[in-house]
């Protein structure tokens, strides 16, 4: 529970990084006083961010991105907004897009409601959930100059870098993907700039991810919905283009996914 003195700071910070992204000057870090100091803050902040940036009207997000830095880890997640999810192959062309960071992800679909409820959801029934699996590209952006050198928390209240997200075609028979052994390349204009195996910070093993979402975010999330997007996660780390580049991601069984920036 946020404090409604702490709320006012936090919602200080939350303008702070709206008003860098959308006029794509990032500053080195928030004052000490306005800087999340707990995960729960920086979900505060996320949850202002989102709401300032969500043109639909939607109450609560259907798109999430969530990961974890190792498998064992709790993961963490970010809403996304709807307004910047795009269908392969995308165009990138708004201004505020200055960072240019790029991540190779698997992404799922849901195609039926998952609202909370006292019991856990099992593996199984995510399974079933599930509409389809897709290859995709999260574009990295952030209030922050250098998000990799500020405070952990500061980062992920920013939307956890969040910038954009494509989606390639669904994956065909996507249950038998066996991501231990997929592989994935990452090119930029042509050159390889990244190729790994079973390379996610997470692990592998994606649904635990979604499943976590599905349970234990559920008190924010408000459950998940026929239609929300869950992207998994990084393979690629984070690599970075510029103005004009092509961009193209081929999963090894899962499929692929470009963009173009303007």
């Amino acid at each position: 529970m946020i404090e409604s003195a702490r709320e006012s700071e936090l919602l200080s910070a939350a303008e702070l990084f709206l008003e860098a992204r959308r006029t794509a000057t990032p500053f080195a870090g928030l004052p000490a006083a306005l800087a999340p100091a707990s995960l729960e803050e920086a979900y505060f902040v996320q949850d202002l961010m989102y709401h300032a940036l969500e043109s639909t009207g939607a109450h609560s997000p259907r798109a999430w991105k969530v990961g974890a830095p190792a498998p064992e880890a709790t993961p963490f997640f970010s809403p996304m907004i709807a307004a910047w999810i795009k269908e392969s192959p995308a165009l990138f062309d708004d201004p505020r897009h200055r960072l240019r960071g790029l991540e190779a992800e698997i992404a799922f679909l849901i195609g039926k409601d998952l609202p909370p409820r006292a019991t856990p959801y099992t593996h199984e029934e995510l399974i079933d959930s599930i509409a389809s699996c897709h290859p995709a590209i999260e574009e990295l952006e952030a209030g922050l100059t250098v998000p990799a050198q500020a405070a952990r928390f500061s980062m992920i209240a920013d939307l956890q870098m969040h910038g954009g997200f494509i989606h390639g075609p669904a994956a065909p028979n996507w249950r038998q993907i066996d991501f231990a052994q997929e592989s994935v390349s990452l090119s930029i204009d042509g050159e390889v700039q990244v190729e790994r195996t079973a390379s996610n910070t997470a692990g592998t093993d994606l649904l635990r991810l979604v499943l976590y979402l599905v349970n234990e975010g559920a008190s924010r999330t408000g459950g998940l919905r026929r239609g929300s997007w869950v992207t998994t996660g990084s393979w690629t780390g984070n690599t970075f283009a510029t103005a004009g580049s092509q961009v193209d991601v081929r999963f090894s069984t899962a499929g692929s996914v470009s963009l173009r920036f303007a």
